[in-house]
């Protein structure tokens, strides 16, 4: 079975053990003392995966977030405009919701 990063991310710690049982390689060598975030990489390494797969996603994610929040600034100024008050709430929710997921998707990207 083919694995993938986040195929692997997925598992429990000891569905990433007993993978690692199988293997002989010096990456992971005392998998039985290792915690999840040092065994997933581990096992990247000893089953030749691209650990960093997914940035690649987040960065796709980001773009898509900053059109919509560009969007929602320009929604803003016209509610301002017009004095909708309850246009206004919803867009600064909503920009408030987009803000929090680009710094959370940033924050994993550094990991």
């Amino acid at each position: 079975m083919a694995h993938t990063y986040e195929s692997l991310r997925k598992m429990t710690i000891a569905q990433l053990r007993g993978l690692a049982k199988g293997l002989d390689h010096e990456a992971v060598q005392g998998y039985t003392q290792m915690k999840k975030d040092q065994l997933l990489p581990a096992l990247c390494a000893a089953l030749g995966i691209e650990a960093h797969e997914h940035h690649a996603a987040a960065l796709a994610e980001k773009a898509g977030i900053k059109t919509r929040m560009r969007d929602l600034r320009a929604k803003r100024a016209e509610a301002r405009g017009t004095g909708d008050h309850d246009a206004l709430r919803q867009i600064r929710r909503e920009y408030h919701r987009l803000n929090h997921a680009l710094r959370t998707s940033a924050k994993h990207a550094e990991r």
